[in-house]
């Protein structure tokens, strides 16, 4: 093949028969699998950006300290009062940015971060200029908000702050209430997508559905990831009930694209898409994963869309919930695009396995090192427990794996911890820097409980966690196969990957 200059360049393809060749003292079958999955990797380009890093010049990282700062006096994410007339009022003051651009909305109790970064890969291999924002963030700040596949700058971050800061000011006098956090970085998520301008905003709500502050968007399409029980103090305690609450992302003659779900919250949502006249496509009907194959990295799916089938599609994520994160995604974007609907014909399939071939999802299922190998997950409740628990056991021929679990404490983390014990041979509990963090010695009463005080320990500093974990993982020797998961909360995750020498 040539470059856009003229010059020769190698196709990937080429190189395929000499890479199982130079496997010569590996399984064969185990060869093939690699080689494809590596050449596909190469077609998929580089992989999109990971997460940034504290900014390099002292006195931005200053700047960005004192925007932090200047939120975290703000009402957390957990604090809420249940409205979206405070955003309403900043959008108003703001000239509306969020009616110039078209939108994707993502709701769903786990998976929607993953999601929306498919969805934007894609969008971006269309050459359409995307807008990302999603939550919470794994180490920056700045991650909430992605331009063209890559958060922002920090001295983008703090020029948008700086932009909307007076307007917010003007609301916080205004109202009964301050704009939260949440809903500050939202404003600030909206005004960057118009400045840019995007083509599209990809957009992950921050809780539920009606009364979060992302909801002031109209979605030309919702998607609704797996609905299971989780902020059952705020949104229910059913998936019903949870469903009404995340269907009100669900807008007039919108498409909503509907992952596998349980059958009260199904119909709930369903209720709602024909009040509004929406059209459905439902996962296992209308699309879904055909085929799913483990490969070094990753798998190889065969997706059936909208439009119809895409084989060979390299997505270098682990797990079957990934895989089905992947046809949620394609699907969205066929609706997007109008795929079912105004035109018959599917997506460019080369397209659509470049964009897959270059998604990455930081602290989700992220091998981080090896010789022990240490993955992380941001598994915080009981249905991602148990995907990241199947994920792990398929991916991975760990013969003792350990756990390192640091937990919020408004979580359901028996149930957290009880998905996890058929897969941990020892668990280390910890916390994290939060004060949402459950503290490490009440979690080490849970966790007696459930695998039994011969398998628990107990390091309060998450350094201390990580070191007892591998020297556990070692004990049988350095090619014995041992493994470290890190997981339990999003911030733990986040820590560990920073201490571990990721960002």
């Amino acid at each position: 093949m040539s470059d856009p200059n003229g010059t020769d360049q190698p196709d990937p393809l080429d190189s395929f028969d000499e890479i199982i060749e130079a496997e010569t003292t590996r399984d064969p079958d185990l060869a093939v699998i690699e080689a494809g999955s590596r050449t596909l990797r190469t077609q998929g380009g580089p992989a999109y950006a990971d997460v940034p890093a504290r900014p390099e010049d002292p006195e931005v990282d200053k700047a960005l300290r004192e925007v932090e700062a200047e939120l975290a006096t703000r009402w957390g994410e957990t604090k809420l009062e249940p409205s979206v007339s405070r955003i309403s009022a900043l959008m108003d003051v703001l000239g509306e940015p969020q009616r110039s651009y078209p939108s994707i909305h993502i709701t769903g109790t786990n998976g929607k971060t993953s999601t929306a970064r498919m969805i934007e890969a894609l969008l971006g291999a269309f050459e359409l200029r995307t807008g990302r924002y999603t939550s919470p963030h794994v180490q920056s700040i700045t991650e909430r908000i992605s331009l063209d596949g890559a958060p922002i700058s920090a001295e983008r971050f703090i020029e948008t702050y700086q932009d909307i800061k007076p307007y917010v000011e003007m609301v916080d006098s205004s109202q009964e209430y301050r704009l939260s956090f949440f809903e500050v970085l939202t404003g600030m998520a909206y005004a960057a997508f118009a400045d840019a301008p995007v083509d599209v905003a990809v957009v992950e709500v921050g809780m539920g559905g009606s009364w979060d502050a992302t909801n002031v968007i109209d979605g030309d399409v919702a998607v609704i990831t797996p609905i299971d029980l989780d902020h059952t103090d705020r949104l229910g305690e059913t998936p019903a009930e949870i469903a009404g609450e995340k269907g009100g992302i669900i807008k007039q003659d919108a498409t909503v694209i509907l992952a596998q779900q349980p059958v009260d919250a199904a119909q709930v949502l369903l209720k709602k898409a024909v009040e509004v006249d929406a059209t459905v496509a439902r996962e296992g009907l209308e699309f879904g994963v055909v085929a799913r194959q483990v490969a070094v990295g990753g798998q190889l799916l065969t997706l059936r869309g909208l439009g119809g089938e895409y084989p060979e599609v390299y997505l270098p994520l682990h797990g079957a919930h990934q895989a089905h994160n992947a046809a949620v995604a394609l699907a969205a974007v066929e609706a997007f695009f109008g795929v079912g609907a105004q035109r018959a014909e599917p997506l460019d399939t080369d397209a659509v396995r470049k964009a897959f071939a270059a998604v990455s999802s930081p602290g989700r299922m992220e091998v981080v090192r090896r010789s022990p190998t240490i993955v992380l997950d941001a598994a915080h409740n009981p249905a991602g427990a148990r995907v990241t628990a199947e994920a792990v056991q398929e991916a991975f021929d760990f013969s003792r794996l350990i756990g390192v679990v640091g937990a919020s404490g408004d979580k359901n983390v028996r149930g957290l911890l009880e998905a996890f014990e058929p897969i941990f041979a020892e668990v280390v509990v910890t916390q994290n820097s939060s004060h949402r963090a459950m503290d490490a010695d009440e979690l080490a009463a849970l966790a007696v409980e459930v695998f039994g005080e011969e398998r628990v320990q107990v390091e309060p500093r998450l350094p201390d966690a990580l070191e007892a974990a591998i020297t556990l993982a070692e004990e049988e020797g350095e090619f014995a196969g041992g493994g470290v998961l890190v997981t339990g909360s999003v911030i733990t995750v986040g820590e560990a990957r920073l201490l571990l020498g990721k960002g």
